[in-house]
């Protein structure tokens, strides 16, 4: 750490009059807003910004770190606070004004806020978008980072060498799990990946020291070796600008990450609503605003790098620009509401769309292929193998994809599903992690969005839930930032009982969830075949993707299939028929499909067994034909009956095919009970073939 009291000698690379020019521009914004939103009686609503969260005191510094990422694959992870580096970066006044006032165009065409931020990097450093909670960005930014290495080794791509992962949060922030997942991402591989932690003190009204003891992360962080530690006052142009640009250097000289920790003042309320008045007194406000950095900036430049005359002109230049900046920003329309469905999931190019940043290029993803026909003299295998062929073929095929999770390197996975996968392809692109779910996931999203083609597996479904932010940020990701961006991953995620046992812990299902978390698609397997086409689509696909392995299916011969082909497809959303049948429609996926099977011969000619195999998007079209068919439906799925997928199927049915029923549409499924431990209670709560049998009996004599 250094404690710099002696401004440091010039440095070319600062361009002061740019720099003092961005932060009277981001300075002028937030004063803007902050005015209008106080003048609520006189200012239609339609021109309040209305969640406002001013950068005032972040400013200067903020700028001076922009300033220095100028590196075409450079990669930002910011928060709501982080609009001056954007500015610097280059966002346009307009725009940096439009999206808050939710007009159209922007970073997300006023479907999000708009303090998260983002900036597709088509033409220079990318600022990776944003989200609504606290942390988030760290793990994406260290996915950022780990691309730059893979992009520049293993692809021999060397317009990467020098680009840098930056991630921003304030003091608050270092307190979360992703902050600390990045930081132990980045150490043990020593990643090019810079911290820049703004500390003005406050959590809201949290005081720094809640957050991390002694209320200074540098300090606390010295005894890590591996990481590079500036440690100042972000007030002091001079200061911010040496220690910012000693991080910067360490890291693109390529090793391995920096911190650097500024305290800065918070010269306004949090946001908006808030009012610091209910938790500060009247001489902690004041101490802040004496802290001010526009002045000492001003101080720094005047008349060192440029007279008073040549400041006061800068000004009368942003008042300018701001007001051309706020008049076209307000005349631009709102969004159109007929596109507001629009992007969920990726979609055919239209004219007027942007193309997404993130992913496989279209031309590349096409080059891959596929054939829905499938090898019908294929070698029978059981489903991990067949995960694990399909895995290897993609590896050979795709230079860009990527296979990760904890224990998927030298094990080989606690199911064996990727054993032999590292010695085959290397330790770049077969590799482990340390056990942080929010890291495996976050860090799938920056190399997502860098280009690559990440497949990270999360070893139990219950696991994933510290990764759910993330998770669910994903999934919006294309819609919210409307098309500008896109995270294809594919995530492999065991669950449900295994061979004999359950517990609370390991075999969870609970594959509504995904359903429910908007942008994911969701692949529920029965068979090797079916996992083998299902997985080669998603792993070729535009979509993030929750892949389902069944614990019972990795752990017996209940799967089995023969190998389809390496170039076997199966589109999401379209069920298999499993047995034709005139009397009653049976719908299930997953492990439940054999049990189902079972239970189905038992009434030859008389069940209509359909196995959905995805459920998000789900084939509406094959159920509904059927059930208008035979009149009489059974849902049977592992999940628990209250808001289970099943509950969706049935209020679907309820509306679309009530005038064919011949009887009341019924479920069968585990009861709302955690999955037991033992195999007697175990067999207690799952549907088995008996109980399956008996309700298919029952329907049919309605």
């Amino acid at each position: 750490m250094t404690d710099i009291a002696s401004p440091p000698a010039v440095d070319a690379r600062f361009d002061w009059r740019k720099i003092a020019y961005t932060a009277l521009v981001s300075r002028a914004l937030d004063d803007l807003e902050e005015t209008t939103n106080k003048n609520r009686t006189s200012v239609p609503r339609e021109h309040l910004v209305l969640y406002q969260f001013s950068a005032r005191g972040h400013d200067v510094a903020q700028v001076i770190l922009g300033s220095l990422l100028d590196h075409e694959h450079d990669g930002v992870g910011a928060y709501y606070r982080s609009r001056p580096i954007l500015l610097a970066l280059g966002l346009s006044i307009e725009d940096a004004l439009g999206s808050p006032l939710g007009r159209a165009g922007g970073f997300s065409d006023g479907r999000d806020i708009g303090v998260v931020c983002n900036m597709p990097g088509w033409n220079g450093a990318t600022v990776l978008p944003m989200s609504g909670d606290v942390g988030s960005q760290y793990t994406p930014a260290a996915g950022w980072a780990q691309s730059i290495n893979y992009h520049r080794s293993a692809l021999d791509e060397q317009d990467w060498n020098g680009a840098i992962g930056v991630a921003l949060g304030g003091e608050a922030s270092v307190a979360t799990n992703g902050f600390w997942s990045a930081l132990t991402i980045a150490t043990t591989l020593q990643l090019p990946m810079l911290f820049y932690i703004e500390d003005n003190g406050l959590g809201i009204s949290v005081k720094g020291e809640m957050q991390t003891p002694g209320g200074n992360i540098a300090k606390n962080l010295s005894s890590f070796g591996n990481l590079f530690l500036r440690d100042g006052d972000g007030c002091d142009p001079a200061q911010s600008a040496m220690l910012i640009a000693e991080c910067v250097d360490h890291v693109r000289n390529g090793n391995g990450p920096a911190l650097v920790h500024l305290t800065v003042p918070r010269l306004n309320s949090h946001s908006g609503p808030d009012n610091q008045k209910g938790y500060r007194s009247e001489a902690e406000i004041a101490a802040d605003a004496n802290r001010d950095p526009l002045p000492r900036l001003r101080a720094h430049l005047v008349p060192s790098f440029m007279s008073d005359d040549e400041w006061t002109s800068l000004e009368a230049d942003v008042a300018r620009d701001v007001l051309a900046g706020v008049t076209a920003a307000r005349a631009r329309p709102v969004p159109d509401p007929a596109s507001v469905k629009r992007f969920i999931f990726a979609e055919p190019h239209r004219d007027g769309d942007v193309r997404a940043f993130g992913g496989i290029p279209d031309e590349e993803r096409a080059a891959l292929g596929g054939s829905e026909h499938a090898s019908p003299d294929g070698e029978m295998m059981r489903f991990a193998e067949a995960v694990r062929m399909t895995l290897a073929t993609e590896l050979s095929a795709n230079p860009k994809l990527v296979v990760y999770g904890e224990d998927v390197g030298r094990k080989g996975g606690v199911h064996l599903v990727t054993e032999g996968l590292q010695k085959r392809f290397g330790n770049e692109r077969v590799f482990d992690t340390s056990l942080s779910e929010e890291g495996i996931i976050g860090r799938a999203v920056g190399m997502a969005i860098s280009g690559l083609v990440p497949v990270a597996e999360i070893q139990f479904r219950k696991y994933a839930d510290p990764a759910h932010e993330q998770l669910n940020n994903c999934g919006t990701m294309r819609w919210r930032t409307a098309n500008q961006f896109a995270a294809p991953i594919i995530v492999r995620m065991p669950g449900g009982f295994g061979k004999d046992v359950g517990d609370p812990w390991h075999s969870l299902s609970s594959e509504v969830t995904w359903a429910h978390a908007l942008g994911w698609q969701v692949a529920m397997p029965s068979n090797a075949a079916d996992a083998v086409g299902l997985l080669r689509s998603a792993m070729r696909g535009a979509n993030p993707t929750i892949f389902f392995e069944h614990r019972s299916l990795l752990m017996t011969s209940d799967g089995s299939a023969r190998y389809p082909g390496d170039d076997y497809v199966l589109p999401f959303g379209r069920a298999a028929v499993l047995s034709e049948g005139d009397g009653i429609t049976v719908v299930t996926w997953g492990a439940m499909v054999h049990r189902c099977v079972e239970a189905a011969a038992q009434f030859r000619g008389d069940v209509h067994l359909l196995d959905l195999r995805t459920i998000m998007p789900w084939d509406r079209a094959a159920i509904l034909d059927s059930v208008k068919r035979t009149g009489r439906c059974l849902i049977v799925h592992e999940d628990t009956t209250t808001a289970g997928f099943g509950a969706e199927i049935a209020a679907v049915l309820a509306r679309d095919a009530f005038w064919f029923l011949d009887a009341p549409i019924e479920r069968l499924t585990v009861e709302d009970v955690p999955m037991p431990y033992h195999s007697v209670l175990l067999e207690a709560v799952l549907p088995d073939a008996a109980r399956i049998a008996a309700k298919i009996s029952a329907l049919l004599h309605v």
